[in-house]
């Protein structure tokens, strides 16, 4: 990692066997090849209460080790609170200021009217406070697109559950299903009854993983298409289990319906090899696109499609508008300009992939440097702001979708690392790549 100028990590803490552990995977995007690599930087114990400092310190120390902290443009991690925190406390930014100002319903007008004052300030506490948060020194922070999705898929979907109708449609089809998973679990007769009459087992789900629960339901409408209902009612009568109404059936049809755009999303984003942060907010776009268009036809779930829409839009609203992560999706030649018509999101991308273009020292031609400061200050009316342009706009015209076009763009291809190393915002687990026993 010494000659990357650009790297992007993950971390993750996990208990196994009594102890804690905590790891660290590290990311960066190949500058001559333009190929994702991957390496496990760390698998430590950890030993006490996992505070949001001891974190910190663990991280900090690691980053120092390899010698990479300057280098990490973003670290990844899951929702939990204690990492949340380190990352506000010691990142180079505060990622929640912009929520907080909200929720305290700061006022910008309000605040430019008001009379200036000045206030009395405890210089030790200060003093305090400064040395707290340079302590340690934490990248930028980014939270894992996977396990906010589990999120939406589980605890925003609940909300669905004030609407009455759906609420007792949903209870009563769910309570059938455990049922039939917990006697296909706990004994290997009924396991033996259900592959002899449906010649398939079922799939029990997962706490841990949402999608292991869209699993579930499609196996049971995989039966039914493939072996008929007559294959499920045999079941149920044998196992001393409830049989499935006509309403529920159709109610497990159409939630599988719904949740199947949910599915796809997770699976693509959790990919290892070939999924970049670009890929984030073209996946999230398509995906309430795609939900829209059910809420017109969905005849049971239209509470549970409005409650994942009002999920993405918290969680993911943010990230959404993010000209970091829009002109990742730009600069992957899968997207470019294709998976949006707001023009007002690309103007955001654009602008910010030119900046970036304009401020790389490569922008200046071959033998065209004089070593005059005078000459230096005035190179960008030398015609680079236009040589940006038109490799930008070439770029775009282009029609292949390999990254190897990439390659004979060559200011595009020294802003591109940057952007779009952190490869590691969509994985599912940060320490997915140890495989620990």
């Amino acid at each position: 990692m010494q000659t990357v100028k650009y790297i992007a990590t993950t971390t993750d803490c996990w208990t196994a066997h009594r102890q804690s552990f905590i790891g660290v995977t590290a990311h960066w995007i190949e500058p001559d090849t333009l190929e994702r690599k991957s390496v496990a930087l760390a698998c430590k114990r950890l030993k006490g209460a996992h505070s949001y400092d001891v974190l910190a310190s663990v991280l900090n120390d690691i980053h120092s080790e390899y010698n990479i902290r300057e280098k990490i443009v973003r670290t990844t991690t899951d929702n939990a609170s204690n990492f949340i925190k380190a990352f506000r406390v010691y990142a180079c930014e505060d990622e929640e200021s912009s929520t907080e100002d909200e929720s305290k319903g700061v006022n910008d007008s309000e605040e430019e009217d008001a009379e200036e004052e000045t206030e009395g300030v405890e210089v030790e506490a200060l003093m305090e406070e400064e040395d707290e948060c340079s302590e340690y020194q934490l990248p930028k922070h980014h939270r894992c697109a996977c396990h906010v999705l589990n999120l939406i898929s589980t605890v925003d979907a609940r909300k669905a559950e004030s609407n009455v109708m759906y609420k007792k449609i949903s209870r009563a089809a769910f309570a059938k299903c455990s049922a039939l998973w917990n006697k296909s679990a706990r004994s290997s007769t009924a396991a033996e009854v259900i592959e002899r009459e449906c010649k398939l087992q079922l799939i029990r789900p997962v706490e841990t993983r949402w999608n292991s629960l869209f699993l579930a339901v499609e196996r049971i409408l995989r039966i039914i298409r493939e072996s008929g209902e007559g294959a499920v009612r045999a079941v149920t009568i044998a196992l001393k289990v409830p049989m499935f109404s006509p309403a529920e059936l159709a109610f497990l049809s159409d939630y599988a319906s719904t949740m199947n755009p949910v599915s796809k999303a997770l699976n693509i984003l959790q990919g290892e090899v070939d999924v970049h942060m670009g890929w984030l907010v073209p996946t999230i776009t398509l995906l309430t696109v795609k939900l829209d268009r059910l809420q017109t036809s969905s005849k049971f779930c239209q509470p549970l499609i409005s409650a994942l829409q009002e999920g993405i839009q918290q969680r993911f609203g943010k990230m959404m508008n993010d000209p970091e992560l829009i002109s990742a999706a730009i600069l992957l030649p899968k997207f470019r300009t294709s998976w949006t018509s707001n023009e007002n999101l690309l103007k955001l991308g654009m602008d910010y992939i030119k900046r970036h273009m304009e401020e790389e020292p490569a922008l200046s031609s071959p033998g065209s440097h004089s070593g005059s400061e005078e000459e230096d200050f005035f190179g960008l009316m030398k015609g680079n702001v236009h040589e940006t342009t038109k490799q930008l706009d070439a770029y775009l015209a282009n029609s292949s979708t390999s990254m190897d076009i990439l390659k004979n763009q060559t200011l595009i291809v020294h802003t591109r690392p940057k952007i779009l190393c952190n490869t590691t915002g969509v994985m599912a687990d940060a320490i997915l790549a140890l495989n620990l026993s």
